[in-house]
């Protein structure tokens, strides 16, 4: 129950934070002050906070997905399957957020 309820919550956040980009992007092509401001926003802790979620928020999505598809199939239903499936999606999205943001600031610096 509480990985259906985490995939709910997760959609909303990936749409809230969307609206955030999409403003991102647009100050990018129309307003420098405005892009500069941002920036600053995401480079700073609370903007840090926001992406890790974020990509948590993709992952977990991404992953309880693909669980739900194997569930159309009819595999993985039997309710010990099934919280043994959440727990996983849980540790993997974890470990997948943390390897991406590892990615992201050891290149950071390479280009």
């Amino acid at each position: 129950m509480a990985a259906s309820i985490t995939h709910r919550g997760t959609g909303v956040g990936i749409y809230s934070v969307a609206l955030l980009l999409t403003v991102w992007l647009y100050s990018l092509a129309f307003s420098p002050a405005l892009y500069e401001t941002i920036t600053g926003f995401v480079n700073s802790p609370v903007g840090f906070m926001i992406i890790a979620g974020y990509i948590w928020a993709l992952s977990f999505h991404l992953m309880n997905g693909l669980r739900h598809l194997y569930w159309d199939y009819g595999r993985g239903l039997a309710p010990k399957t099934a919280t043994m499936t959440a727990w996983l999606i849980y540790g993997a999205s974890i470990l997948l957020t943390a390897f991406i943001l590892w990615s992201g600031y050891a290149a950071r610096g390479a280009a």
